[in-house]
């Protein structure tokens, strides 16, 4: 007797196809899922907005276009096929897409593109490991207070929860990390969420904020209805019910897809100071005998241009501290800019005026100022700038609003206003004594290779005045914050308060692209230059050149200065004098290597260098250093 033949087993279902896998649905979860279906799909939807279905325009489109209204320039990114349709769409509209060898690497740039412009910088990578490679980068520039815009692809709307690949619960990881998360669910939606997400990345207190793309709004109908639908109509009562479904899922999906809908910015909210605070603060000013201004990253923030805020400083003629974007503001050497002994100048002052800058580590969380001292705090952000108030430090004018807008006003209210001339004598006096240090520190002989604090200091001196300056590192890097001074404002990238290590070539490579007339100049720690080694790559493709210090000291040299006395081991702190010029260049840029204890070669070596990045190359000068007691205190935690 023959044994009857087993049924055929159904063909494998193509990747992405809805269709088979829903077909498994049973009757009874037919039934509940039909019964929301109406609300969910919007039945009715599409008897009020057509849906082309031959069109074969596609979501990326709508979003390039956003972008375009927006004066987007760059997109930074990583490719994958959950994004691709905005690429190309933004290649078409003139976006310069800028690809990089890591998602990490594309939203460090975005935030060098959003610090420079005061714009929204913008990075899309695909889904699932794709963004979660950009968490520390994004982390970073919500510290940093960055307005950047990640875009991110994900899994079709339907597959979501059902085991699709590189599917995970993406908002749920970026919430808290972002001040704005949305999910588009509808092609309609991407054109007013993308408004809605640009204006508040720079409304209030600016950062990050994030839009998550499912495929199935990316592609053209066309496309994604062949994955959802099957070829013919099936038979049957749950097969067509599940069509129905899916059929009104296409439907409000696409409806009013292309529908005309204004693109360009939305209104901006920037808080503004009140006056009767500005005006309480003017009089407090008005009584100083030894007042501080320091100013951070908030005061370089759109509306206020740098060029008026210099003058604005200048005019007030209180001595200041910078520190962040500030960085630079005065240019070298003005006579109210104090770079030293910031400390010391915090427990003499008897008014100080914190602007954009508030009370955390940097300041010892409060504890720097006399019990007598009048503090005045301006901050877009009153939480933030009311920090460790509670313990160790009391605000006399707590002021909510836009910083480089309250110091214009202040000056207003103050100019012809004179203070003792020899508290800024006092101050600079102060700064003398530290640099004399500095040189004797710069004289002393190493055990070997070159002593970094000369080397820092013949930087200093070869460093152009349209240089712009990126650093990324630990000691190296802290070394030349004390000797190394940017040119003008707006010249000077560091991470910021999270202290992240592998900003430097995302830095740069923003830095170069949205000012191109600038000499970038990277600073690297040798361990940090581990994390963007392989960006020189990205470099040479793109014709994006740089240049790059590495002091290479082959150890993590701020953390064994405390690890190696305190717990008396280096374990993990060790590196190599690895030759990272000669890896540069199997990547294709130019490499250099500075080795031997003699100034008119470290001279001649950078003169080099600056000459090889004239030529439009990518230069990599590694330069053994060895080891000094110029940092013997700081702390590396």
């Amino acid at each position: 007797m023959e044994t009857p033949a087993a049924p055929a087993a159904p063909a494998a279902p193509a990747a992405g196809n809805l269709w088979p896998p829903l077909l498994l649905l049973t009757s009874t979860t037919l039934l509940a899922a039909l019964l929301g279906a109406a609300h969910r799909l919007g039945l009715f939807h599409r008897l009020l907005h057509k849906v082309d279905k031959a069109s074969v325009r596609h979501g990326g489109e709508s979003v390039a276009t956003v972008l375009k209204a927006h004066g987007v320039r760059f997109v930074f990114t990583l490719v994958g096929g959950h994004i691709s349709p905005l690429l190309v769409a933004c290649e078409k509209l003139g976006i310069r897409v800028v690809d990089t060898r890591h998602e990490v690497t594309a939203v460090f740039a975005a935030d060098a593109v959003a610090r420079l412009t005061g714009t929204v910088g913008v990075a899309a990578v695909t889904a699932g490991p794709g963004l979660t490679n950009t968490v520390t980068a994004v982390k970073n520039a919500q510290m940093a207070q960055s307005p950047v815009l990640l875009l991110g692809g994900a899994a079709a709307t339907l597959l979501q929860k059902r085991g699709a690949l590189q599917a995970i619960d993406q908002m749920s990881l970026f919430r808290p990390l972002c001040k704005f998360c949305a999910s588009v669910r509808r092609v309609r939606d991407i054109v007013p969420t993308l408004r809605a997400a640009m204006a508040a990345a720079q409304s209030g207190t600016p950062g990050p904020v994030f839009v998550e793309l499912p495929i199935d709004t990316m592609y053209p109908y066309f496309l994604v209805e062949k994955e959802v639908l099957p070829s013919k109509p099936p038979h049957g009562l749950v097969a067509r019910g599940i069509y129905w479904y899916l059929e009104n899922y296409l439907a409000n999906l696409f409806a009013g897809a292309w529908e005309p809908q204004p693109e360009g910015p939305l209104p901006l909210n920037i808080p503004q100071a009140p006056p009767q605070q500005v005006q309480r603060c003017m009089e407090v000013l008005s009584r100083a005998k030894r007042p501080l201004l320091v100013l951070g990253s908030q005061a370089l923030l759109p509306p206020t241009p740098a060029h008026k805020l210099r003058a604005a400083v200048e005019t007030l003629g209180i001595p200041c501290f910078l520190g962040g974007m500030a960085r630079g503001l005065l240019g070298r050497n003005h006579p109210l800019h104090i770079r030293q002994n910031r400390g010391a100048a915090l427990k003499k002052a008897d008014v100080v005026v914190l602007a954009g800058i508030v009370c955390d580590f940097r300041l010892s969380y409060g504890r720097v100022f006399s019990r007598s001292c009048k503090i005045i705090i301006a901050n877009r952000n009153r939480d933030e700038m009311l920090l460790n108030s509670d313990i160790f430090w009391k605000p006399h004018e707590a002021v909510q609003g836009d910083v480089g807008s309250f110091v214009l006003k202040l000056v207003g209210g103050l100019e012809g206003q004179k203070w003792p001339s020899d508290w800024v004598e006092e101050l600079r006096e102060a700064d003398r004594q530290k640099e004399k240090t500095f040189r004797e520190k710069a004289a002393k002989p190493v055990a070997q290779h070159l002593n970094p604090v000369r080397v820092l200091q013949l930087v200093e001196e070869v460093l152009p005045d349209n240089s712009l300056l990126v650093v990324d590192g630990g000691d190296f890097v802290g070394t030349a914050a004390h000797l190394v001074q940017p040119r003008g404002p707006l010249r000077w990238l560091d991470p910021g308060a999270f202290g992240t290590l592998g900003v430097g070539a995302g830095f740069a490579l923003g830095a170069k692209l949205c000012l191109p007339e600038a000499e970038v100049w990277c600073l690297f720690g040798d361990g940090a230059f581990g994390y963007s080694l392989i960006e020189f790559d990205t470099f040479v493709r793109h014709k994006v050149p740089v240049i790059a210090l590495i002091g290479n000291d082959a150890c993590w040299t701020q953390i064994a200065r405390e690890q190696v006395p305190i717990l008396g081991s280096s374990v993990a702190c060790g590196l190599a004098y690895t030759d990272y010029h000669k890896a540069a260049m199997g990547l294709g840029a130019q490499g250099l290597l500075l080795s031997q204890d003699n100034e008119d070669q470290v001279t001649s070596v950078l003169r080099e260098a600056q000459k090889q990045y004239q030529d439009g190359h990518s230069v990599v000068v590694n330069i053994l250093i060895g080891k000094t007691d110029f940092r013997e205190g700081a702390l590396a935690v």
